[in-house]
């Protein structure tokens, strides 16, 4: 009763408390006298292992703490993600014809081949306004112009257009 009210649990936890430590061979209970601590090295081993546990759940606290700064980032990343979108969109429609380059290297596989054998258009949705050659632009080249090493292709097309015409280019 004494150490229910200073502990602020009820005795049956008390009883209980004891009586685990009783099994463990920590304490040794007296009827009306109270408990006996029977062996340090117990105890100590009994504190140990309660330590361990309680690592177990702080790390476990820490854990499910950083899932939700996690979480909280990648709600910032999205946001982010679709702000610079919608710019995107925006400032495509500012400029619809902006142009966009690549360097036809030397072990390409559109080299040598016409546009129309290519199917350009089909493959990447771009479409070629001109073709850099040293110092000669090729405006509006047409379906029979073919691609050498060190070309430029100048194209328009959405972003999906770009990253298409790059890896069919040079892939």
């Amino acid at each position: 009763s004494i150490m229910s009210s200073e502990y602020g649990v009820s005795p049956e936890t008390i009883r209980r408390a004891l009586k685990l430590l009783s099994d463990m061979n920590v304490v040794e209970i007296k009827q009306s006298s109270g408990a006996i601590v029977l062996s340090r090295k117990s105890a100590q081993e009994y504190i140990n292992r309660f330590k361990g546990r309680e690592s177990t759940q702080s790390l476990n606290l820490q854990l499910n703490k950083l899932v939700d700064e996690q979480k909280k980032l990648s709600k910032n990343i999205i946001s982010i993600s679709k702000m610079i979108t919608r710019s995107s969109v925006k400032w495509s429609h500012s400029d619809p014809l902006k142009n966009f380059e690549v360097d036809v290297g030397n072990n390409s596989p559109v080299v040598g081949k016409s546009i129309n054998e290519l199917n350009f258009w089909h493959a990447t949705g771009a479409t070629i306004v001109a073709i850099r050659r040293g110092k000669e632009i090729i405006l509006s080249p047409g379906p029979y112009a073919v691609l050498s090493e060190n070309d430029t292709i100048i194209f328009i097309g959405d972003q999906s257009a770009v990253n298409a015409v790059t890896m069919f280019v040079n892939p």
